[in-house]
């Protein structure tokens, strides 16, 4: 296994080798059996003890140092998999084989093209650099490596109850260096599907050309943590757009199709229009406003909006006639989106959303996922009745799948009063204290071992879930002084 160069020069290279490694060996989502043998050699050639559970998670175990046998268990976990994204212009990146290539900017480590693999790949390292550190006074130690949670967490799912010992837990999976994390929200995903091979029209008609619409260049982003700012939805906007000229103009629709994962904000959107003549040339003119509109309601963002002709490969026997597709989409457009309510407890923060996210059309279906978070469980499970109601009501189908609960806060837990004594010594002020609208592995652990007390936190990351994925290089410094004198601290108990 041959890893890139550049994390020769980082610190601390405890830390840095083990992300070198995950950078070198894929892991997609449902794809991490590489990684994972990868790293069960690791820990055997070092004493420590590894085994798999039936979800494919991978346990570590090491005993105490001498002395620190009858100290309270400590379970470091994180997860191996990524959110594979790429952006559209990029050179051509095979993420089931391709190594990540990252580099160094402005004291980020960023990769350019691609995630980075931070989010949860950095939580990961420090857990790895601290199993192996000989010189770090600790208690029992358990480090779990969850699979599959950006996809569903299957493994967090899939986790035996009674499987950890600890008593407390270390989730290394936030992004924001300074605070520490003590809930986080639930979700759920609603599938929904419409029929529409019965109202399908033959092509080619009235000299009607194919012709590709395209909207590109969005931010993107995390469907929780970036719900609430001001970004561009790739998929809803297709869905106004189109909207508003399928108002005047009654084209056919081949195809539409805009996202690729369930917990990222969409970036691009496309849809194959078969038009007259003097549609096309109406809809240059229309566009350009478009676009303007676009760029001054997100002042942040370059999209790009462009028509052009078809690929062969769009070339289709049947599309949708605007009688049928303009309902569709209003239903869809009339779907819960965005934020829905704010936290009544934590100023700032989102207590439910949803993200529609990924979107296809076709001549014989519509498929669309949507995921539901909230703080509360009730609450999700009330907007996601919602949406299947809305769904059905619209003649479609709606199945829940994916729930998992929210991880609630304990204020007054023993682990946050120890760690906020170790930052406040450590740094020399308080770290915030935060609940975070993303979900986290911990409410699942809650269920299967609610004996464990638990608390995340970790380096700053931007951009997770999209290309251009960045980890602040001093902050991961900083996550690892805590990590040692925390573990340090909760020997000494």
């Amino acid at each position: 296994m041959q890893t890139n160069p550049i994390f020769d020069a980082l610190e601390p290279q405890a830390v840095w080798r083990h992300f070198a490694a995950l950078c070198a060996i894929p892991r997609p989502s449902k794809h991490e059996g590489a990684l994972l043998r990868h790293l069960a050699r690791w820990a055997d050639a070092r004493g420590i003890a590894a085994r798999s559970d039936a979800a494919g998670n991978l346990l570590l175990t090491k005993s105490a140092s001498p002395g620190r046998e009858n100290a309270p268990g400590v379970i470091l976990q994180g997860h191996v998999d990524m959110v594979c994204e790429r952006a559209p212009d990029a050179p051509q990146h095979d993420f089931h084989r391709d190594p990540i290539c990252p580099e160094i900017a402005d004291g980020w480590l960023v990769a350019r093209h691609t995630t980075l693999g931070a989010d949860n790949g950095i939580g990961v390292a420090l857990a790895l650099a601290a199993a192996e550190d000989t010189e770090l006074a600790h208690g029992p130690l358990e480090i779990l490596l969850t699979v599959d949670e950006e996809a569903g967490m299957g493994g967090a799912h899939g986790l035996e109850a009674g499987s950890l010992r600890g008593r407390f837990l270390l989730n290394l999976d936030t992004e924001e260096w300074g605070a520490f994390y003590l809930g986080c929200a639930g979700g759920v995903t609603v599938e929904a599907d419409f029929d529409t091979r019965a109202t399908g029209v033959p092509l080619p008609r009235d000299g009607r050309e194919i012709h590709r619409l395209q909207l590109d260049n969005l931010l993107g982003g995390h469907s929780g943590i970036d719900i609430h700012k001001p970004r561009a939805h790739a998929i809803r906007q297709m869905l106004i757009l189109l909207s508003r000229l399928g108002a005047a103009e009654d084209f056919d629709l081949l195809r539409m199709q805009g996202g690729t994962v369930f917990n990222a904000l969409p970036r691009s959107a496309v849809a194959d229009l078969a038009l007259t003549p003097a549609q096309y040339a109406g809809f240059s003119s229309r566009l350009a406003r478009h676009l303007q509109d676009l760029r001054r309601e997100y002042p942040q963002e370059t999209p790009s909006l462009t028509l052009t002709p078809a690929p062969e490969s769009a070339q289709a026997e049947r599309a949708l006639a605007a009688a049928t597709w303009r309902p569709l989409l209003r239903d869809i457009l009339a779907l819960p989106f965005g934020v829905a309510a704010m936290s009544q407890d934590f100023p700032g923060v989102v207590e439910t959303s949803n993200n529609l996210s990924p979107l296809c059309l076709a001549p014989d279906s519509c498929r669309c996922s949507l995921l539901t978070r909230a703080q509360d469980d009730a609450a999700r499970d009330a907007m996601a009745e919602r949406i299947e109601r809305q769904v059905r009501a619209s003649g479609g189908n709606a199945r829940r799948e994916g729930a998992y609960p929210g991880w609630k806060p304990d204020p007054a837990s023993f682990l946050l009063q120890r760690a906020q004594d170790v930052y406040r010594q450590t740094f020399g002020h308080e770290p915030r204290l935060e609940v975070i609208h993303a979900g986290l592995e911990c409410g699942l652990f809650a269920r299967s071992h609610p004996q464990l007390a638990m608390l995340s936190f970790g380096p700053d990351i931007r951009g997770a879930h999209a290309p251009g994925e960045r980890v602040d290089i001093a902050s991961v410094g900083h996550c690892w002084q805590l990590l040692r004198r925390l573990l340090t601290d909760l020997a000494n108990i």
